[in-house]
């Protein structure tokens, strides 16, 4: 049986319109068509503007029968997380007190979506300034998990991995400090990539504040998608130095060979790991195995050094940023904050010197081992995803969130490459791995990602589910 447009990849989408078997205008119906039948069950697309998508498609498909040049993403449709400038958008982060705050131009990662001929579909679900792994936003209500309503889609990227996951978008874009790429993915059994610090631009036009440190080191903008090959075609349009960010880079996607040698990390230190979880991780091992990787089960060096600075890093930024954060966060925000924030002394020169010192051996340690083991694979969530409010019940349920998405720290502490890719379903649930690869290595990161999801397969795109 033929598939409905809206089960097509990006990169099966793009093929189809450039060969002229369909139109970008079918395309976006087909899109609209789908969000109409299935967001009501979700709640992951939060804005949507027909006339507009319809008149970018009627615009795609003009170029293109005037015989000009076509990007890699032509016509296709792509979501966008409403914490990323779009132009004429609000870009109110979730926020009810952020509601009517305009961008007058896009964010870079929508700029270059839009420049290689993507369409502009939808703006999707956060929670207030993504301060949650919870997609509870306090102006758009809760995102539903499309495998099993009541259950969290993951955070804060979570209103784009339901979205992609139950067929109303392709590929999207979020970021993530806190895995907000990858815990969404997770989630939701769809593939994402973290990239590496510098790969791809921050800087939207919009903002009034400069960058705080912890964002200056740990967050990225990245790439979500049902497909491995997907997430590599949009980080590859993506990527690269822009004038919006001064930490942006251009290094070429692929690199020099390295071993294919993997470390395992089934149940990482730090807390309890749900027994499915870890055998979705082996089975991304076996999988990997029958690649032609050599696969051992052993943990990198200073992984509880590596939470605890990635910890500090966090909570000394938030409290700089503390009085805003209250005039801006909706209650139960506030709450997830108060909950989970661990009191650190006063900053002092002192003290955040050497943070940063361990945050410098930690990384030391890594690139060490890492040229042994050029890839660490493990799991995203220890836990199947909570059902919604968990994480605000008291400040054990709070505690029991952050224990649970541990293992996410490492990468961004370190801005290391990280992909995810589903690995089966358990309890009705996917599961899912991330893999981890050196600084400027997303190449590997995706490949391995890909060899587990040959033998896999892809999970998605589901119909919103009880």
């Amino acid at each position: 049986m033929a598939k409905e447009l809206w089960q097509e990849s990006a990169s099966s989408l793009a093929n189809m319109i450039r060969s002229g078997a369909t139109s970008s205008r079918e395309v976006i119906e087909a899109h609209l068509g789908r969000i109409d039948e299935v967001n009501g069950a979700v709640n992951a697309v939060v804005e949507v503007r027909p006339d507009e998508v319809r008149a970018e498609a009627d615009a795609a498909d003009a170029k293109q029968k005037a015989g000009e040049a076509l990007g890699a993403l032509h016509g296709v449709p792509f979501t966008i997380k409403i914490n990323l400038d779009v132009k004429g958008y609000t870009s109110n982060e979730g926020c009810v007190t952020l509601k009517d705050f305009m961008a007058n131009d896009d964010a870079p990662p929508v700029e270059l979506m839009r420049r290689a001929g993507a369409v502009a579909l939808a703006r999707t679900n956060m929670p207030d300034l993504g301060l949650r792994i919870n997609t509870e936003s306090s102006l758009y209500g809760v995102t539903h998990n499309p495998w099993k309503r009541g259950r969290t889609a993951g955070g804060s990227s979570g209103g784009e991995a339901a979205a992609i996951a139950s067929g109303m978008s392709p590929i999207g874009l979020g970021n993530d400090i806190g895995g907000s790429l990858r815990n969404p993915a997770y989630a939701c059994g769809i593939a994402s990539i973290k990239p590496s610090r510098g790969r791809v631009a921050q800087g939207n036009p919009s903002s009034i504040l400069d960058m705080p440190i912890n964002s200056q080191i740990m967050l990225v903008n990245g790439v979500l998608a049902r497909t491995v090959s997907d997430v590599r075609l949009g980080l590859g349009v993506v990527m690269g130095a822009h004038h919006r960010d001064p930490q942006s880079i251009d290094v070429p996607l692929a690199g020099p060979a390295v071993p294919k040698r993997v470390a395992l990390v089934p149940e990482p230190f730090g807390g309890e790991t749900d027994a499915a979880i870890a055998e979705g991780v082996r089975i991304a091992g076996r999988a990997l195995e029958a690649a032609g990787y050599e696969v051992e089960e052993i943990e990198p060096p200073m992984v509880f050094e590596s939470y605890l600075a990635w910890t500090e890093l966090m909570m000394t930024s938030l409290a700089v940023a503390r009085p805003l954060l209250e005039a801006i966060l909706g209650a139960d925000a506030q709450r997830f904050l108060e909950l989970t924030t661990i009191e650190f002394p006063p900053a002092t020169p002192e003290s955040m010197a050497l943070m940063h010192e361990s945050r410098y051996r930690v990384e030391k340690a890594w690139r060490e081992f890492m040229t042994t083991y050029p890839l660490v694979v493990g799991p995203v969530w220890t836990q199947p995803p909570f059902e919604h409010g968990y994480d605000i019940v008291s400040a054990e349920t709070a505690m029991k969130v952050v224990e649970l998405f541990r293992f996410v720290m490492p990468a961004n502490l370190m801005g290391l490459p990280a992909a995810c890719v589903a690995t089966s379903v358990a309890n009705d649930l996917p599961t899912g791995v991330q893999v981890m690869g050196t600084l400027m290595r997303d190449d590997l990161c995706l490949d391995a990602a890909e060899a587990i999801e040959d033998v896999v397969g892809v999970l998605t795109p589901i119909d919103p589910r009880e």
